[in-house]
């Protein structure tokens, strides 16, 4: 499975931005579908994940109200609509997928098989 992800930019304060990532090399039903973030110095961090069932609702608590995740089967792609963004957004956004991992280990990045490039977000205050 090959991942693109595209979306990034620079924005202020309180704009929206949506993340795509398009998959390609394989079918795309059956794989679960994620989003990590990685700033400067610090790990790698959960953001949110649609499972293998399409299931889009695990979001981290970071980013719950302000981050939705979604995906279209037919385009292959997953999305990340991120709204009222915040300083401490600003990181690589990268997108990830894997055919075979559990609900429980969706937040957890080293249980992914397959990334994307990343993509730069960045916040200004």
């Amino acid at each position: 499975v090959q991942l693109q992800a595209s979306g990034g930019g620079l924005v202020q304060a309180g704009a929206s931005l949506r993340l795509s990532c398009a998959a390609s090399g394989r079918t795309f039903r059956g794989y679960a579908m994620g989003w990590f973030r990685q700033a400067p110095g610090r790990e790698r961090e959960f953001v949110a994940a649609c499972s293998r069932t399409n299931t889009c609702t695990y979001v981290a608590i970071s980013v719950k109200g302000r981050f939705t995740i979604s995906r279209d089967n037919a385009k292959n792609t997953v999305y990340l609509q991120m709204n009222s963004l915040k300083p401490e957004d600003t990181a690589v956004y990268y997108c990830a997928a894997d055919n075979s991992i559990i609900t429980s280990s969706l937040s957890s990045y080293v249980h992914w098989d397959y990334w994307g490039q990343g993509t730069l977000v960045t916040v200004s205050s």
